[in-house]
């Protein structure tokens, strides 16, 4: 951080795995009335380690959440209930969900990407409001894609971006929560601005947001492009169409893979780019037009 900047610590709960990295970020800004940015997972042990972070004179004065997953919003109640501060996010679990996945919600089964369904902010925050503390001031930046009501905070010039943009992995776009549409106008919006530094959700640090941005982009259209390629070769169902593109995953990943195929082909059917027969569904046959 440069000079000036308010004091900035991060906490990583113990909930490693394949789609978690080293486990949940939990960010603490300030030095005396601190924004907790992503409580976490609700594990005692990290609950622990957040209130040993809280020093003599200082207090939890907010609670931020990016988005209601559970291994980051899931602590939230808990902690709001021991500290009295109140909880701030975009909305509950469905928020911000577009009218598409809305109304392809029905004919979709549940993603499995632990939304926690019994989330409910003290407070809406909302695209462009900003919250401040003694030495801090946060804005939020609405960034639909991984959950419709994800949010990105920034700090002057650093973003806590949540799981919208990591360092170490891709971020996991799964219908009806997740939408690729937003996803990649949500990548174009930050593009607009000259960040110095990302603080994910997972991982370390980046360094370089310019060039971590530009190679998502570029990775999600080669991912469009090679499904485009496979269908080009024949219609062809979800399943044999994610082992062909991604050949290279271990099987325990594949249903996540399959639903990032479903969001790009919700997507290319939107723009008019591929056919699903009979109808818009993860059963489907799709076909390039």
């Amino acid at each position: 951080m440069s000079v000036g900047d308010p004091p900035l610590r991060c906490l990583t709960a113990p909930n490693p795995s394949a789609l978690t990295g080293a486990g949940t970020n939990t960010y603490l800004v300030g030095a005396t009335d601190l924004a907790v940015i992503d409580p976490g997972p609700d594990l005692p042990d990290h609950l622990a380690a957040i209130q040993a972070a809280v020093g003599p004179g200082q207090r939890i004065s907010h609670i931020l959440v990016t988005h209601a997953h559970l291994d980051h919003s899931a602590l939230a109640p808990r902690l709001a209930a021991l500290t009295g501060a109140p909880v701030h996010a975009f909305g509950a679990a469905h928020a911000g969900r577009s009218a598409q996945m809305a109304a392809l919600a029905p004919h979709l089964p549940p993603a499995g990407e632990g939304l926690d369904l019994v989330f409910q902010p003290t407070c809406l925050l909302a695209d462009g409001q900003t919250l401040s503390g003694p030495d801090w001031e946060l804005v939020a930046h609405h960034t639909p894609g991984h959950l419709g009501g994800h949010l990105c905070l920034a700090l002057g010039q650093t973003l806590f971006s949540g799981d919208h943009v990591m360092g170490w992995a891709t971020s996991i776009v799964a219908p009806p929560d997740g939408d690729m549409g937003d996803y990649m106008a949500s990548l174009a919006r930050l593009q607009e601005r000259d960040w110095q530094r990302f603080h994910p959700g997972h991982g370390p640090e980046v360094a370089d947001p310019a060039a971590r941005l530009a190679e998502l982009v570029t990775h999600r259209r080669a991912r469009e492009a090679a499904i485009l390629d496979q269908l080009g070769q024949g219609p062809d169902h979800i399943p044999p169409l994610t082992r062909r593109i991604y050949h290279d995953v271990p099987a325990s990943l594949l249903p996540a893979a399959e639903r990032n195929v479903l969001a790009h082909l919700i997507d290319l059917a939107s723009r008019n780019r591929v056919a699903a027969s009979p109808a818009l569904h993860p059963d489907a046959r799709f076909s390039r037009l």
